[in-house]
């Protein structure tokens, strides 16, 4: 995880709190592309440059040698003047060493690594090609005198190099376009923001300027420039364009609002509290530009296709050329080498995979699905349990007290109210929430704790009025053997309550029980997850009777409960371990550790204050239905990449065999530009299926 500070600071404080009832765990320019790294096979071309700078100059110097060249030995345009045989030898050498550098380049990086893959076979077909016509030229100019003419492959290697420089372009155009998606997402800011001054007057300013702790007036209708905190007015937000949920979101003081959303009503003054890389929309486009440039399984799979292929080709290519070679000489048997080698490079391949996961992450990205590691697509095919966490999962995390009162002659409830209230003031974690919003109801004066501190797996401790208190669960007191009222607890708790306790010392002062409510969609979520083959598992910090009642509510029958955050990444590794391909989803804080040993963490909850470094997957709407949404996309793109490794891959495997003249019996030969030109036209196909992935909302 790479958490920042203020991320560590609320990880530590909310685990430890987080047992505090038992129940706190539920609770660019074209060479920047190659640069990112997006494409496996393009790994040694972050050195290239502008490919579409090198493909335009590769094309003017082309174009007069495949005029002037013949082509297979046929003078198409029979074009000849003094000196043009120097120019083709000048032009195709220039060709070689400026148009076929990258892939040369990337050839030498693959053998480096002993792994030869892609760049390797297309710098075999321009470098056969290359240096056999320069043999060609010798024999023609210094030697053959008057001879029949060698014939040279100036115009394959002019029209390959182009070709293949071309069809990188294609496909670094296609990632691009995938990528816009995302980049409509920043474009959702405005371009300047109403910024209030500290006389109260507003003066307008480019969104770029704001910076954390400005107040910003935004009128009814406009967009939000920055994530903040509503200090003023009260409106409804849309915010579907950026989470996905399609319906208005009430905001009055003191709520949070996203920058790039819509206030649909009243003018409200927000103070910033994310702006510029802190912003929501920043983060989002950094996690899909890391998806993105993460290598996936199914790339490096598609690597050691275009390794078998490298093998195979070499050895259809000797073995033509040997046995041609008695039959119609050097020059014959090179040509038919060429041609294998030519129909060989997998440039379809090595975009087979990686344009079809760049559009999955940036559909996804618009949809609501922060998708943060590449390979999670692709794991999720092959989930067959979910563990998921109670509150804010499958619960809504709106907590309230139910039941708050004094179990001891010496206090009464008030004092215990009051006491406990203080303890929670500061914390964020909804049952302390409920705790201070029920004091604040009875109006209560709250007193300000001291030397707060949270025990983790325990609850928390301070100081009110000069004496020590904390706020335990019944874990600690049977522990510590203090006694309370059985029947009293195992009454809240088969409520489905969350039950804590306040103690001084040794003595039970006081209990509460607080109450959340099950989300209305987790219960076909659920029977949506059987249905697809899938277990679905509870892990909780709560009790047991509150885990059992929502889990018989949702119709989940294995229930695991009192787990502090150890106990659920020890959960995670023991299925595992049994052969289970396990997704984790929990709140991406309390469930850091059990969401990064799972092989697929997915966090619920999205927002701005919402730490999201430890997940694989981010659920902006906080609906688990959306689970299932991300399995379908997972899907749909295992079956996207299956269908382009077949046109990348499957083409190569027919296409081979015919280069090397296994029909030449019946008159029929695959000449190299004939092989690049259909291998250009498989590379194409690929980037349009890709292009035809997508997502229906549920």
């Amino acid at each position: 995880m790479k958490n920042n500070e203020k991320n560590n600071q609320m990880m530590k404080h909310d685990m430890g709190h987080m047992s505090h009832d038992d129940m706190n765990m539920s609770g660019m320019d074209m060479s920047d592309m190659h640069h990112g790294g997006t494409m496996s096979h393009m790994s040694g071309m972050g050195h290239m440059g502008n490919i579409k700078q090198r493909l335009i100059i590769s094309t003017i110097m082309a174009i007069p040698v495949i005029m002037i060249s013949p082509l297979m030995g046929i003078d198409i345009f029979h074009i000849s003047f003094p000196g043009s045989n120097w120019l083709v030898l000048l032009l195709a050498t220039g060709l070689y060493f400026y148009g076929g550098y990258p892939f040369i380049g990337g050839a030498g990086e693959e053998l480096k690594e002993r792994k030869p893959a892609m760049m390797t076979l297309i710098t075999m077909a321009i470098s056969v090609a290359y240096f056999y016509s320069l043999y060609a030229f010798y024999v023609n100019n210094f030697y053959n005198h008057g001879e029949m003419r060698v014939m040279d492959f100036f115009w394959e290697l002019a029209t390959l190099i182009v070709i293949m420089l071309l069809g990188h372009w294609i496909e670094m155009n296609s990632v691009m376009a995938a990528g816009n998606a995302v980049d409509k997402l920043s474009a959702l800011l405005p371009a300047t923001a109403h910024l209030v001054g500290s006389d109260g007057q507003t003066s307008d300013v480019p969104t770029n300027q704001i910076k954390v702790g400005d107040q910003v007036l935004i009128l009814a209708g406009e967009s939000i420039p920055a994530d903040g905190k509503i200090v003023s007015g009260q409106t409804f937000v849309n915010e579907s364009l950026v989470t996905g949920e399609s319906k208005s979101v009430e905001k009055k003081i003191s709520d949070q609002v996203i920058g790039g959303s819509i206030n649909n009503d009243g003018a409200i003054t927000v103070e910033v509290t994310g702006a510029g890389d802190s912003g929501y929309l920043s983060k989002v486009t950094a996690m899909v530009s890391e998806a993105q440039n993460s290598q996936s399984k199914a790339e490096t799979l598609a690597d050691k296709v275009a390794g078998w292929l490298f093998y195979s080709a070499s050895a259809v290519g000797i073995l033509a050329f040997v046995i041609w070679l008695p039959i119609s000489g050097v020059s014959e048997a090179f040509s038919v080498m060429v041609t294998v080698f030519v129909i060989a490079c997998p440039h379809a391949l090595g975009l087979a995979i990686p344009l079809v996961v760049a559009r999955s992450t940036s559909i996804a990205a618009v949809n609501g699905l922060l998708i943060r590691d590449r390979n999670a697509t692709e794991a999720a095919t092959k989930i067959d349990m979910v563990l998921l966490d109670k509150t804010g999962t499958l619960t809504n995390g709106n907590f309230k007290v139910a039941e708050l009162k004094s179990v001891n002659d010496a206090i009464t409830d008030k004092q215990v109210t009051t006491i406990m209230a203080g303890l929670e003031k500061n914390s964020s974690h909804p049952i302390a929430k409920s705790i201070t919003q029920y004091a604040e109801k009875l109006k209560i004066e709250i007193p300000t704790a001291e030397k707060v501190e949270t025990i983790k797996g325990v609850g928390l401790s301070g100081k009110v009025n000069n004496q020590n208190y904390l706020i335990v669960t019944k874990t600690y007191l049977d522990k510590q053997k203090i006694g309370y009222n059985v029947e009293q607890y195992e009454a809240l708790a088969n409520q489905g309550l969350s039950v804590s306790y306040l103690i001084d010392d040794k003595n039970v002062l006081g209990i509460v029980g607080t109450g959340d409510q099950i989300k209305s969609e987790s219960k076909s979520f659920i029977t949506r997850l059987k249905s697809m083959g899938i277990t679905p598992v509870m892990l909780t910090g709560d009790n047991h009777a509150t885990a059992e009642k929502v889990a018989h509510e949702v119709g989940i029958e294995e229930v695991q409960a009192h787990l502090l955050p150890e106990n659920k990444q020890d959960v995670v590794k023991k299925y595992k371990s049994q052969g289970h391909r396990v997704m984790m989803v929990g709140d991406g804080v309390n469930d850091a550790p059990s969401l990064v040993s799972a092989d697929i963490g997915v966090a619920i909850g999205a927002g701005t204050d919402v730490a999201i470094d430890a997940a694989d997957v981010v659920l902006v709407n906080s609906n688990p239905q959306d689970i299932i949404q991300f399995l379908e996309l997972s899907n749909a793109t295992k079956r996207k990449m299956v269908q382009n490794l077949w046109w990348g891959a499957g083409y190569n495997i027919i296409a081979m065999p015919l280069a090397a003249g296994i029909l030449a019996p019946f008159g029929f030969m695959l000449n190299p530009a004939m092989g690049a030109l259909i291998m250009s036209f498989s590379t194409i196909i690929v980037a349009l299926n890709a292009m035809t992935l997508k997502i229906k909302r549920n």
